[in-house]
């Protein structure tokens, strides 16, 4: 089966067809979880694994997994997937490349007619990107047990919907329980989005592992007030002090240089007046290391930046933790066969440590895991114009593939 190869031209084909629902003007998507567009991304998916031969079912917090047996059903199975849902100004390949290129290999082991050890698994995760919904990478959390799932269902949007009822509105608050499916082993394909590939001239990153990550809401509570009688230094100007914040998080991020990231995403400012002094602005942070106590370090900053400027300004600042989890290292093995997949098909490839956060990180905790990166241009994602070329997609696939025939045997 070494000789094997997976067919470039459709998934190419695939991920341009997926790419129409919700496209921009840009050439992204944007493909907010649990949206209209969201269903039927779902149910393009559902149909061409079907298409397939898979066997398909979705469970409590809208997690699909499309089914592929093997000659041993008992076996535990090799499971492959990403997401669908995108940022509000996405791109098409992130996250749907994952998926994409696993509905590929069980396209070309049909063609191939090779019948695997153990079965194969494709999953579709849910609310991956965490832009409607917060935190990120519910579905693949709840599947893991580290996120409780009737928590996630009672999470809201900007507008106050919930997750459970859009879950139900869009007909995917599936029968099947949330977790305690056996995995044998889990990859995931997925586009770098960063620079590093690129700039190495290599095809394949060999992911040893992903950052941790930490996330805050910020509330600043000063006084709204007239923007032409209020002297300056009577003020409490909540936006003044939620920059200044901004401006120390940012320092965080390059006392840690080269691995941390610091980064405020959002900022909501109340009453948004062009005449009145801001009382009031919410804000998000986002915290990332590869190391846990660097990261660690990194919190104490902000916690710290957060008293001396409340101190200093006069302007209320509370701080909330909302969402963490550690810097998690994948499996040797797994790590090991998407390497030797890499060399056996004769491409450039080297490690790399995810800088983003993905759903293996969750299947890790839980079993054995590995991910294959390939560049995307610019190293720039969570964008309309993100692109990848056809020959990295196919050669993301082809590694993809036997790694997952490596475990699967």
């Amino acid at each position: 089966m070494r000789n094997i190869q997976i067919n470039g031209a459709r998934l190419w084909g695939s991920l341009m067809e997926m790419a129409r629902i919700g496209a921009t003007a840009k050439g992204g998507v944007k493909r907010l979880t649990l949206t209209d567009l969201d269903r039927r991304s779902r149910d393009l998916f559902i149909r061409w694994a079907k298409e397939s031969g898979c066997s398909v079912s979705v469970d409590g917090i809208g997690n699909i997994f499309a089914r592929r047996e093997g000659r041993d059903p008992g076996r535990a199975p090799v499971m492959s997937g990403s997401h669908l849902d995108s940022q509000p100004s996405g791109g098409k390949f992130d996250g749907a490349y994952g998926v994409l290129a696993a509905l590929e290999i069980i396209r070309t082991l049909n063609d191939a007619a090779v019948e695997t050890q153990a079965p194969v698994e494709i999953c579709v995760w849910t609310n991956e990107e965490g832009a409607r919904f917060a935190p990120a990478m519910m579905g693949s959390g709840a599947f893991s047990g580290a996120l409780d799932v009737e928590t996630l269902r009672a999470a809201t949007d900007p507008d106050g919907l919930t997750l459970g009822a859009e879950l139900e509105r869009i007909g995917y608050r599936g029968e099947a329980p949330v977790g305690g499916r056996p995995i044998g082993a889990y990859f995931e394909a997925h586009i770098e989005q960063g620079p590093i590939l690129e700039a190495e001239h290599k095809t394949i990153g060999v992911v040893t592992g992903g950052q941790g990550i930490r996330w805050y809401d910020v509330r600043l509570s000063g006084q709204d007030a007239h923007a032409g009688p209020t002297p300056m230094d009577r003020r409490r100007d909540a936006l003044l002090a939620a920059a200044r914040l901004t401006v120390a998080i940012n320092a965080i991020g390059l006392e840690h240089h080269p691995d941390g990231r610091c980064t405020v995403g959002t900022a909501r400012v109340l009453p948004n007046s062009r005449n009145v002094i801001p009382g009031h602005v919410e804000m998000s942070v986002d915290l990332r290391h590869p190391l846990a106590r660097p990261l660690a370090a990194m919190a104490r900053s902000l916690e710290t930046a957060c008293r001396d400027i409340q101190v200093d300004s006069g302007v209320a600042i509370e701080l909330e933790e909302i969402w963490a989890y550690p810097p998690q290292a994948f499996d040797p093995g797994c790590i090991d066969a998407v390497r030797q997949a890499a060399q056996a098909c004769g491409y450039s490839h080297q490690d790399i440590v995810s800088g983003a956060g993905h759903d293996a990180v969750y299947v890790s905790a839980i079993a054995p895991t590995g991910m294959v990166f390939i560049p995307c241009e610019g190293g720039i994602s969570h964008n309309e114009i993100e692109n990848i070329t056809a020959d990295d997609a196919e050669a993301g696939c082809n590694v993809l593939l036997h790694a997952l025939l490596d475990r699967a045997e």
